[in-house]
């Protein structure tokens, strides 16, 4: 009888165990998913302020058509980029079309003053804000849930459930380098 007793208590144990590493890594994927989500929102955002920018642009520099084409195009791909891989690569295509778009501003001083582009330089400078906390509270979470499922027991459980390692959104090589200042 006590042997049956103990058993079942080693048993009960286990499962227990069990049921709550299944839990946390199920709570650490969702948290994944949701920081991915706050970065979504926020690369939406970026998206719709981007038509607003080029249209007043191009009301003041109609001539600039190229640099206004590639920053639509490289808005396009950045809708339709699938993971953080491929999502990074194409907000970077985004960001450097915008600094083009920028420098050209800097050649039009009524462009410069209009108050229109000077809100949504502003409201575009926050979003890249908003963006950069999400894009770092999405890696923390990566990170918690990576070494939550390749950490003993866990890694037992999330081998026989499913989960696998997320990837991190990474910066480009050429952002990773070290900042080059020329006079």
């Amino acid at each position: 009888m006590i042997p049956m007793i103990v058993t079942l208590a080693v048993v009960a144990v286990l499962v227990a165990t069990l049921v709550s590493v299944y839990n946390r890594l199920v709570r650490g994927r969702n948290s994944v998913d949701n920081a991915w989500a706050q970065i979504d929102v926020q690369l939406k955002r970026r998206h719709d302020l981007v038509p607003n920018l080029v249209e007043t642009v191009k009301g003041y520099a109609a001539h600039e058509r190229a640099t206004l084409e590639s920053v639509v195009a490289a808005r396009s791909r950045a809708i339709g980029a699938q993971g953080p891989a491929e999502q990074a690569a194409a907000e970077n295509m985004l960001s450097g079309a915008l600094k083009s778009l920028f420098a050209v501003a800097e050649a039009y001083p009524a462009l410069k003053a209009s108050g229109n582009f000077a809100e949504l330089q502003q409201e575009l400078a926050t979003t890249e804000n908003r963006i950069a906390y999400s894009r770092q509270y999405y890696n923390d979470a990566v990170l918690t849930y990576n070494n939550a499922i390749q950490t003993v027991p866990a890694n037992i459980v999330a081998g026989m459930t499913g989960f696998t390692p997320r990837e991190y959104f990474r910066a480009p090589g050429e952002e990773r380098g070290p900042v080059q200042v020329r006079f």
